[in-house]
């Protein structure tokens, strides 16, 4: 009996050829891939573990991963110190200000760049993208000239304000601004909504992925920013999480390295929420953003 054969059609084909690279990959090829998780991972785990540690386990001649006494005394201490609770909400207002913002600005930026025909719009893009090539450490000094004339040093509105919207959100609320069909934005414009009501109505809506990752990426970074709140605030009381980290030190050049590593710990839980949280919508804008240039 002959057997019937089936035409091969594209998605088949396309499965087909999936299963065969599939079947191909070379054994170094995860020899490389697990050799560089273990990179990735490593400095993680030994802060984990680190956490647990004695002040005698840092200062061994022969350093070990595991903790020869497990102890929680560093956890203890930390959340003991005084203000601790304080410097941790300056960090979490702080950033969660400045990624509000960002989300708003860098939205409207991005639409306004994207979807809106003005003069100069093309030149001003390519201000914004020039502006990604300067270093933050150039920046310094002018913005904290222009903080101190306008009197807001060692204020909250320093370490927040100027960050209110940044070139690297106008680009990715740009970029996925494109994937948003044209003729969606023309329909509402016959009908008679004006450019706030379908931003708001029509596009925000449509955003979610890309304000996901940019949420992400604007709240990692101003949770973790230590040299600007270092120089801005003068007041310890205003500091925020990394700065008041870095001052719990038992004397010159002999950091509390078990106290620090507990306090890097609380540092980093928020932000692994908010990518868990957040992970879905922010991997599918990874994938769509950049479909037009």
């Amino acid at each position: 009996m002959t057997a019937i054969r089936l035409p091969l059609t594209k998605a088949r084909a396309a499965k087909q050829g999936e299963r065969e690279i599939k079947g191909r990959a070379p054994w170094w090829l995860f020899v490389l891939l697990t050799l560089g998780v273990l990179v990735m991972i490593g400095p993680f785990v030994w802060m984990l573990l680190g956490a647990f540690k004695t002040n005698a386990d840092f200062i061994r001649t022969t350093p070990t991963l595991l903790p020869e006494k497990w102890t929680l005394d560093n956890f203890s201490r930390l959340f003991s110190k005084q203000d601790f609770l304080r410097y941790f909400l300056n960090s979490a207002g702080i950033a969660v200000i400045v990624t509000a913002a960002n989300l708003l600005f860098c939205s409207m930026a991005g639409y306004a760049l994207a979807k809106l025909k003005f003069a100069g719009h093309k030149p001003l893009m390519g201000l914004v993208l020039a502006t990604l090539m300067v270093p933050g450490t150039v920046t310094l000094i002018p913005l904290f000239v222009l903080m101190s004339k306008l009197g807001l040093v060692n204020s909250y509105a320093a370490v927040t304000i100027p960050f209110f919207a940044g070139a690297f959100g106008v680009f990715l609320m740009r970029q996925f601004m494109f994937s948003i069909p044209d003729d969606l934005i023309e329909a509402a414009r016959i009908d008679g909504a004006g450019e706030w009501t379908i931003f708001l109505r029509i596009v925000m809506p449509l955003l979610k992925p890309a304000l996901a990752a940019l949420a992400v990426f604007q709240f990692l970074a101003t949770w973790n920013n230590f040299l600007w709140p270092l120089v801005a605030l003068t007041d310890q009381s205003k500091y925020t999480l990394p700065v008041a980290l870095a001052t719990f030190s038992i004397g010159q050049n002999k950091a509390d390295y078990g106290l620090l590593m507990a306090g890097s710990i609380v540092l980093v839980l928020p932000v692994i929420v908010l990518f868990v949280a957040l992970q879905r919508h922010f991997t599918q804008s990874i994938a769509m953003t950049g479909l037009k240039g």
